[in-house]
C-alpha cells in the first residue's frame, strides 16, 4: 500500500494511538532508528568516519540508536542541547571530514523561530559541504508547509519515519529535504490516517508485472501504435518505441512522417514501421495509441494533426499524448469509459495551463487536477522531481524514483512508450492507474541503478536498465 502524507496533527495522532494499544514508544524509536541506519549504511563504506547530531528530543533519540547499528563505522556522536557549546565542537568534528552527517537535532515538534545561536549553528554546519542524513524532517523546516524556522538543514537525504510529511513535499523545501525516502515500518500501529495526497512504495508492485499464461502468444498481449517522429525530431520515435517494447506488448508499430521514415525504420528490428499517408488507416489489431514524441516539426500536415484530434474525441482505445501533442489536443471529453492519459513535463504543463513554471511548480498537485479537467478527467503524469500521477478528482500519487540523471532529452518520450506498451495489454488496462504509477515508478527505478553505480549514462543505458531487475 502507498504511504499516506500526513500533517504533524495526523502523526501524533497515529502515536497516540499507537501507544493505546500498549506498544512502548522505546521499541517504536529503536525500529526508527534500525531503519535510519540502514539507509545510512547504503550511503557509506566501512571505516568512514559518520557524525550524529543528536538534539534532546525523540529525533536525537532516534539519531542515537542509528549509531549504535553502524558497527563498522567510525562514529562520533555531539549531543547538542546548547548551541554556543555544540558550535565549537562541531568546527572540531568538521575538520576531521566525515562521510555522513546525520542530523536528529530537532523533528516535527518544532513549532517556533530557531534563536540566533541556533541559526549559526545550521549555517555552519550547511557551509561545511559534507552529505547529510536528515532523520524524519531536516531540522528548522516546518513539518506542515514546508517553510523556515530560521535556518534549515540542507540534507542529501531525509529518511521520513511512518509517513512523509506534508511540508517535505513543498516547491520551498525540496533543496532543503534532498532525496526523500520513506521508511513505513516502524513498529506503529496500522496507520488510519487518510490523505489526498499518497507516496508511492517499492511494495506496491510486488505482483508486477501480471504473471503471462504458458500458452499465451503475441495476440494476447496487445499492439500499440506510436504516432511519432518528424524532420529534425525522428530520434523521438525511435527512443518511445523502444520504450514501449521494453513493456513487452504483442506488437509494436510506429507510424512517423514520410521524410522520416529511414532514419527511423532503420533503427527498429522489433518494431514495425509505417509512413504515414493521408489514407492512413489504424490497424484492427490496435489496442493503445501514443501520439506526440517527435513531431514538432513545422511542417507537420495540417490532415496527420486532425486525424490525431479525430482519435483523442472519438477512439474507445486508451490514448497517451505526451510531447508536441499536449499543444493541439482538444480539451473536450473522450467517450464515455475511454482510458485518456497525458504527460507533461513542467514547461508543457504551463502552456497548457497558459501560465508560467514557477506557477506550476508552486503547487504541482494543484496544476495536475486542473490539467485533468481541462482534458476531460485524463490522467495527469506530471514529470519532474517527485513526478505525480493523478487526474481532477481522487488521490493523487507521488512517485518514489528517480534522479537528475533523467534530465536529458529523450527520458520523456522513452517513458511515453512504455506507458504506452504498458497500457496496450489486457491485463494492464485492467488497473490502468497501477499501470501507470508502475511505469513511472520502473522508469525512475532503472535510472536510480544506473546512477548508483556511479558513472555516466545514457538514454541506451536506461532502455537496456529496463530489462534487468525488478
Amino acid at each position: 500500500m502507498p504511504a499516506p502524507v500526513i500533517s504533524v496533527a495526523q502523526m501524533r495522532e497515529w502515536e497516540a494511538a499507537t501507544w493505546a494499544t500498549g506498544r512502548a514508544a522505546t521499541d517504536v524509536i529503536r525500529q526508527a532508528g534500525q531503519a535510519v541506519a540502514a539507509v545510512a549504511r547504503q550511503l557509506t563504506h566501512p571505516q568512514d568516519r559518520v557524525l550524529i547530531l543528536a538534539g534532546k528530543g525523540h529525533n536525537g533519540d532516534d539519531a542515537r540508536l542509528a549509531g549504535e547499528q553502524l558497527v563498522e563505522r567510525r562514529v562520533e556522536v555531539l549531543s547538542v542541547v546548547d548551541p554556543i557549546a555544540g558550535r565549537r565542537e562541531l568546527s572540531q568534528q568538521l575538520s576531521r571530514r566525515p562521510a555522513l552527517i546525520i542530523d536528529g537535532l530537532f523533528g516535527i515538534g518544532l513549532n517556533r523561530p530557531l534563536s540566533s545561536d541556533w541559526i549559526q549553528f545550521i549555517d555552519e554546519l550547511n557551509q561545511a559541504g559534507a552529505p547529510i542524513l536528515s532523520v524524519d524532517v531536516p531540522s528548522g523546516l516546518n513539518a506542515d508547509n514546508g517553510e523556515s524556522f530560521g535556518a534549515v538543514v540542507r540534507a542529501s537525504l531525509t529518511v521520513a519515519l511512518g509517513a512523509p510529511k506534508r511540508g517535505l513535499l513543498g516547491c520551498r523545501a525540496t533543496d532543503r529535504v534532498g532525496r526523500l525516502v520513506v521508511a513505513p515500518d516502524i513498529g506503529l500501529a496500522p496507520c488510519a490516517q487518510t490523505s489526498d495526497w499518497m507516496w508511492t512504495l517499492a511494495e506496491d508492485f510486488g505482483d508486477c508485472p501480471p504473471a503471462r499464461s504458458v500458452v499465451a502468444h503475441k495476440g494476447v498481449f496487445g499492439h500499440v501504435v506510436i504516432f511519432a517522429g518528424s524532420l529534425g525530431y525522428h530520434g523521438a520515435a525511435v527512443l518511445a518505441a523502444r520504450g514501449a517494447l521494453r513493456a513487452r506488448p504483442g506488437l509494436v508499430s510506429v507510424v512517423t512522417q514520410e521524410n522520416v521514415y529511414s532514419p527511423v525504420a532503420a533503427q527498429l528490428q522489433a518494431a514495425m514501421v509505417h509512413p504515414w499517408r493521408p489514407d492512413f488507416q489504424l490497424p484492427e489489431s490496435t489496442t493503445a495509441m501514443v501520439m506526440g514524441p517527435g513531431l514538432a516539426a513545422a511542417d507537420l500536415p495540417e490532415k496527420f494533426r486532425f486525424g490525431l484530434f479525430r482519435l483523442w474525441q472519438e477512439s474507445l482505445l486508451p490514448i497517451l499524448a505526451d510531447a508536441s501533442a499536449l499543444d493541439w489536443l482538444p480539451t473536450a471529453p473522450a467517450p464515455l469509459g475511454a482510458l485518456r492519459v497525458v504527460t507533461p513535463h513542467p514547461g508543457e504543463a504551463a502552456r497548457m495551463l497558459r501560465g508560467t513554471v514557477a506557477e506550476v511548480q508552486e503547487d504541482r498537485v494543484q496544476a495536475v487536477r486542473t490539467l485533468s479537467r481541462l482534458r476531460g478527467g485524463s490522467w495527469v503524469v506530471l514529470k519532474g522531481h517527485q513526478t505525480l500521477v493523478g487526474r481532477a478528482e481522487g488521490p493523487v500519487f507521488i512517485n518514489s524514483t528517480g534522479n537528475p540523471g533523467l534530465a536529458q532529452g529523450g527520458s520523456g518520450d522513452v517513458l511515453a512508450g512504455y506507458l504506452g506498451g504498458l497500457l496496450a495489454q489486457a491485463a494492464w488496462q485492467a488497473d490502468p492507474l497501477k499501470a501507470i504509477r508502475y511505469g513511472v515508478w520502473r522508469h525512475g527505478a532503472a535510472a536510480d541503478r544506473l546512477e548508483s553505480r556511479g558513472r555516466h549514462w545514457t538514454l541506451e543505458d536506461l532502455l537496456r536498465e529496463f530489462g534487468d531487475g525488478a
